[in-house]
């Protein structure tokens, strides 16, 4: 029998944009919701501006989360990105992104194009983390 979920808020990171846990994990496999390019420490401050100020900030952002579950970047096994503006901003997102992991431990990704995103954000960014056995 799979053990009780559990559901993450965590306080260091920014206030969610709408009713959803920061993370949830079940099985050792933790899920971490999309995160935006918002302040963790001011909810009405503005978003970053341009692709790769707004990339940082949600993967930094992502970094609070996995910290706040006891989880870093050497954890993550998959990612989910959403971009508003595809053909303009993939190439300097993947250079911003590339930054955070080590050239052969970089996770499966997909990549998507959307038509809109919370708060007009260029980018949304989830992860999907294993915690060690």
């Amino acid at each position: 029998m799979s053990p009780t979920p559990a559901f993450w808020m965590i306080p260091s990171a920014p206030t969610p944009v709408g009713p959803f846990s920061h993370a949830t994990e079940t099985d050792g496999w933790v899920f971490l919701t999309g995160q935006m390019p918002t302040s963790p420490t001011d909810d009405s401050a503005p978003l970053p501006d341009g692709v790769v100020a707004q990339t940082q900030r949600v993967m930094d952002n992502l970094i609070l989360v996995l910290q706040g579950v006891g989880l870093t970047l050497q954890h993550v096994v998959a990612v989910r990105i959403f971009l508003t503006e595809f053909k303009r901003d993939y190439a300097v997102m993947n250079e911003t992104y590339r930054a955070y992991f080590p050239a052969d431990k970089l996770p499966a990704r997909t990549c998507i194009g959307v038509t809109a995103l919370a708060r007009d954000a260029l980018v949304e960014i989830d992860f999907i983390a294993k915690r060690p056995d």
